[in-house]
């Protein structure tokens, strides 16, 4: 009686087992292809379910460093004429990412940054040439301000001085050159330095919630020095369009509103800002984060 009991509850039990795993197979074979279907877009050809559930959460979507490496070869970078001002010119990038693109190209178009770093000649195969490979290919506009004018890298001669001593000075002419040469390029204008690494799409996100034509800017915000407080020259900071017409129309050639060399540099441009009437207005994401970091994780 016991054996047959037991031998019957066996038979039950591999007969439930591998009625358990078929069900399982044909779930997983199925899953597969229902998930993987597809549309046809006039804009972007074919894009899959899981691109469009991506589309419709975008409102909710925190972007991450792995957009796309390449935005179908939109992005520019600076490149020097003889006489020393700057053109632009496509970036030929051959790293290829998958990944839908869809609203990082649609930012790109529509929220315009341009970048220029701040090097020196001694920096510029140590540092730079790394800044220029990555992520200075996603700005709309990139240029790298030395002392010295280099053809090849190539760089912006600000006829400046090298050294520490002289940051105030070649920060305050390099915001000059933007506002000279590429005022109507872009709606904002980041400084970051050789060694800075900025997540492009972030600030664009960051930024389209904000309007260039309002005198602010943004940064890692410092308080002491400037009533408003200044914002880090390590960790980056960006202007408006509007600020930097304030800059280059009212203060760049006006020692006493902003100093042309002396002191910290990241002061000495917080306190033009605000005398140019400049706001420095908060950064820090909806749980009080940094969004612009000057000091190492470690």
């Amino acid at each position: 009686m016991y054996f047959r009991l037991f031998k019957r509850q066996n038979v039950q039990f591999f007969v439930g087992f591998c009625l358990g795993l078929s069900l399982t197979v044909v779930l997983h074979i199925y899953n597969r292809t229902s998930i993987i279907t597809f549309i046809q877009d006039k804009r972007y050809g074919l894009l899959s379910s899981t691109q469009i559930g991506r589309l419709h959460t975008f409102n909710n979507w925190q972007w991450k460093d792995e957009t796309i490496d390449d935005l179908l070869h939109e992005d520019f970078h600076g490149i020097i004429h003889s006489d020393g001002s700057a053109k632009e010119q496509h970036f030929e990038d051959t790293q290829h990412h998958h990944d839908d693109d869809t609203i990082a190209r649609k930012m790109f178009k529509d929220v315009r940054v341009a970048c220029w770093i701040l090097t020196s000649p001694s920096n510029l195969e140590k540092k730079a040439i790394h800044v220029r490979n990555t992520w200075a290919k996603r700005c709309n506009i990139a240029l790298f301000m030395s002392s010295a004018y280099n053809s090849s890298f190539p760089t912006i001669g600000l006829n400046v001085t090298e050294g520490r001593d002289h940051l105030t000075a070649k920060t305050m002419k390099a915001f000059k050159y933007l506002y000279d040469h590429h005022m109507n390029d872009a709606d904002w204008f980041m400084k970051a330095d050789d060694d800075t690494y900025v997540i492009v799409e972030n600030l664009r996100y960051f930024l389209s919630n904000e309007n260039f034509k309002d005198p602010v800017y943004f940064g890692h915000r410092f308080k002491p020095h400037v009533k408003q407080g200044y914002t880090s020259g390590g960790g980056g900071y960006v202007l408006s369009k509007e600020a930097l017409r304030r800059f280059g129309s009212e203060g760049a050639d006006n020692p006493k509103l902003c100093a042309a060399d002396k002191g910290a540099e990241d002061v000495q441009m917080g306190i033009c800002l605000q005398n140019l009437g400049v706001q420095l207005k908060p950064s820090v994401d909806a749980m009080q984060r940094s969004r612009f970091h000057c000091f190492s994780p470690e």
